[in-house]
């Protein structure tokens, strides 16, 4: 069953809400040397690579997205580049085994959704929205969001310029 929302009966204080457009990309942590082998892994199920890079910074990453067909939707690859990379604590909690890191949803402005976020009492881990790889704008909010309904797991916000 498929429901249709009527964008006449949003009530008018949603209406400016910075909503989220759609799932940008999956983020699946990767441990240390097995970028390659997982990028080829996913080759096997028709996905193809579209961008590869090093993110410095406080993520300290090797990513690699891979797009199937013309969708929006992607896979983010997320090899750790140091011990102190976010990702690779991710994989020690998990046993030095790789898996789900995040979720990534796009948004027309990060900032526009940043600042509604931390009105209404998002917890943001980052002070601001900030670059991310291929040209994105972006920040990220904590798995415990949202007190009284937390996500339980970590949610990306992509802004895309192009």
């Amino acid at each position: 069953m498929s429901t249709t929302i009527d964008h006449q009966t949003i009530p008018a204080e949603l209406k400016d809400v910075p909503g989220v457009e759609f799932i940008d990309h999956f983020a699946i942590s990767v441990p240390q040397g097995q970028l390659d082998a997982m990028v080829a892994a996913y080759a096997l199920l028709g996905f193809q690579e579209i961008h590869r890079e090093e993110v410095h910074g406080k993520d300290m990453v090797r990513e690699a997205l891979l797009q199937i067909g013309n969708g929006p939707n992607l896979i983010q690859l997320l090899e750790p580049l140091s011990p102190e990379s976010p990702v690779q604590k991710l994989i020690e909690k998990s046993g030095g085994r790789g898996g789900f890191a995040h979720v990534a949803f796009r948004v027309k402005s990060a900032q526009k959704a940043f600042d509604y976020m931390k009105a209404n009492g998002f917890t943001i881990i980052d002070a601001a929205p900030r670059p991310g790889s291929r040209g994105t704008t972006v920040f990220f909010l904590h798995p415990k969001s949202r007190a009284e309904n937390p996500f339980g797991f970590l949610i990306e916000i992509v802004e895309d310029p192009s």
